[in-house]
C-alpha cells in the first residue's frame, strides 16, 4: 500500500472515530418545552397558522425536533438557535419584559427570518410572497410596530 492510501486511511478512521465520539457529548439534546404560558391576543387565525408554520420552531416552546436534531455538531447549532430565538422572542411566554415583537415583521419583510439556513429542510417555511405580505401585515396588527423607516410600507408587486 502507497504510502498516500495509508496516510488517507488513517485521516478517514481518525474522522469516522472522531464523529463518533462527539456523539458522547452530552450538548445540544436537551429538547426541553417548556409549558406555554401565555400568547399574544393574534389579530388572525391565518396569522397564527403562518407564524406556527415558519417561526415557531425558534420563537416558540412548541419547538418540534427533528431526528437530525439528536445528530452532533447539527444538535448543537439547532440547540443554540432555539434557544437564542426564544430568548429574544417567544410567543408562548407573552407578556415578559424583554418579548417585544414590533421588529417580527422587519425581520420577515428584510428576509432575515425566517433563517436561510432553516428553510432547505423546511419547506412549509418558505412562503409565497403573498403569504409573506400576509405575515407581514399580521406581525404588525398583532404586536404593533410600522414599516415607515423601511421604506414605506409593504413593498408593491408582491400580491399574486
Amino acid at each position: 500500500m502507497s504510502t498516500w492510501k495509508r496516510l488517507f486511511m488513517i485521516a478517514l478512521v481518525v474522522i469516522v472515530l472522531a464523529c463518533v465520539a462527539i456523539q458522547l457529548v452530552p450538548l445540544g439534546r436537551s429538547h426541553q418545552n417548556p409549558p406555554v404560558q401565555a400568547e399574544p391576543a393574534w389579530d388572525s387565525p391565518r396569522t397564527r397558522e403562518l407564524f406556527f408554520r415558519g417561526c415557531a420552531d425558534c420563537h416558540s416552546n412548541e419547538t418540534v425536533w427533528p431526528w437530525y436534531s439528536n445528530i452532533a455538531p447539527i444538535s448543537w447549532m439547532i440547540q443554540d438557535h432555539v434557544l437564542e430565538g426564544r430568548a429574544r422572542f417567544n410567543v408562548s411566554e407573552w407578556g415578559r419584559p424583554e418579548n417585544e415583537g414590533e421588529e417580527a415583521a422587519h425581520h420577515v419583510l428584510d428576509g432575515q427570518m425566517p433563517l436561510p439556513n432553516y428553510l432547505p429542510l423546511h419547506p412549509e417555511a418558505r412562503f409565497s410572497d403573498a403569504e409573506k405580505e400576509e405575515l407581514v401585515q399580521g406581525l404588525l396588527n398583532t404586536f404593533g410596530g410600522d414599516l415607515e423607516g423601511e421604506g414605506g410600507g409593504l413593498p408593491e408587486g408582491d400580491e399574486d
